[in-house]
């Protein structure tokens, strides 16, 4: 499977020291500083909800009828497996 992924270079201005340091980090976990900050801002955007689970989230939020676990027998019925 071919996946290409677009890559378009950009500029940012960051302190001295914050730099220093995300370079740090890459050279302490072998990876360029680049796939570094790449990484890191990924996994920022991707802790915000979809939309279908925002919705989810907000019924869940909003039901008074939800269901009760009851462990022992969830329990009982992991132990089954």
């Amino acid at each position: 499977m071919n996946t290409v992924s677009v890559r378009k270079q950009t500029s940012f201005r960051l302190s001295e020291d914050l730099l220093s340091r995300l370079q740090e980090e890459a050279k302490r976990h072998n990876r360029s500083l680049n796939n570094l900050v790449e990484s890191v801002l990924m996994a920022f955007v991707a802790e915000r909800p979809n939309k279908i689970t925002q919705a989810a989230m907000r019924e869940a939020e909003e039901n008074n009828n939800l269901e009760t676990l009851d462990l022992q027998n969830f329990r009982s019925f992991v132990d089954s497996l």
